[in-house]
């Protein structure tokens, strides 16, 4: 994978520029996503973005997220955006098997492949870009590529506004190890181009739904469990519990970081049960490496605090084998 800024010449004149995330896209990976849209349309390209699932609903405030291609709801309209595109980010992930449904349409796409992610160990299927997993977010990363193309002057209030919602989300409100000088500098030059803060905040946070918050009181009292001997904890949530509860996409976020919040607990875990499989997400805090534990009991991988996995077997089953895992473990 050649350095990104060997890239620069491909931009000097229109493209046809496709851009794409990963499956159940986040504050990063929406943000990123719609910062790059803008700034790529001012430069005069002709840019789509496809999400291989919808957009949580509280990101929906974004400027821009019409254009969004929800490819399970228009697949064909995905598919050949990836077909004729000459150019493909692909943004908040480093392996192309992150996109689920959309990956055969990405694998077999012409145009040349631009990597900008913070995650480890990306595949070798990129012609260029960056994997550097001691960013603090994806939308750092296009800010970095704003500025390496020379045009930190284009960065207006909508590309501002999705560049702060993805670092937001992404460094925990700015509490976690990864939010370096050099983020804090960032969100200091879009304050100073007038971007508002307060009402990101206000959408993201203080946006819920009345389901979402009972749901949230249901897990906390019916679905926690706290291991103190391991310094951990666990929040089960099967899909009978999101029907009750009527979740919409993003209605789970933020959950797993909630067990972190009792004193001595420096391991959580957030096992969810989908349609097609479970789906495991780790935080932790300190020195224990859960992107290790994701890629070696569950398939996974992501950041040294925070990763995910996945499993084939019933939730239940899951539950059993991550706390038989966890009691021979002794990670903490």
């Amino acid at each position: 994978m050649k350095p990104i800024a060997e890239a620069l010449p491909l931009f000097q004149q229109p493209k046809r520029i496709a851009i794409i995330t990963h499956y159940k896209p986040d504050g990063d990976a929406i943000g990123s996503t719609l910062a790059l849209v803008h700034f790529l349309r001012l430069q005069g390209h002709q840019v789509s973005a496809i999400t291989p699932n919808d957009a949580p609903e509280f990101l929906l405030f974004l400027p821009g997220t019409e254009w969004l291609i929800n490819a399970e709801a228009e697949p064909k309209k995905a598919s050949e955006s990836l077909e004729t595109a000459e150019i493909i980010f692909c943004l908040d992930f480093n392996d192309p098997a992150r996109v689920q449904s959309m990956q055969p349409a990405l694998e077999q796409a012409k145009g040349i492949k631009l990597l900008l992610d913070h995650h480890m160990f990306p595949k070798p299927v990129f012609d260029y870009g960056e994997s550097n997993p001691a960013k603090s977010s994806t939308c750092e990363m296009v800010y970095d590529f704003i500025n390496t193309s020379g045009c930190n002057s284009c960065i207006n209030l909508d590309i501002a506004q999705c560049l702060y919602t993805g670092t937001l989300t992404d460094t925990g409100s700015f509490r976690f190890p990864v939010t370096t000088g050099a983020v804090h500098r960032m969100i200091a030059d879009l304050k100073d181009r007038g971007l508002e803060h307060g009402p990101i905040h206000e959408a993201i946070y203080d946006s819920w739904s009345t389901n979402r918050m009972r749901f949230v009181g249901y897990a906390l009292i019916e679905r926690m469990e706290i291991f103190p001997q391991w310094q951990a904890g666990l929040i089960s949530v099967t899909r009978a519990d999101m029907k009750l509860f009527d979740l919409q996409p993003g209605d789970t976020e933020g959950l797993v970081q909630y067990p972190l919040s009792i004193r001595g607990i420096r391991f959580s875990t957030l096992i969810t049960e989908r349609i097609d499989e479970v789906r495991l997400s780790f935080r932790s805090k300190g020195d224990f490496d859960v992107n290790h534990f994701a890629r070696t009991h569950f398939s996974g991988g992501g950041h040294f605090n925070a990763s995910g996995g996945k499993s084939s077997e019933s939730i239940n089953d899951t539950i059993l084998r991550f706390k038989k895992i966890l009691s021979e473990f002794h990670p903490l």
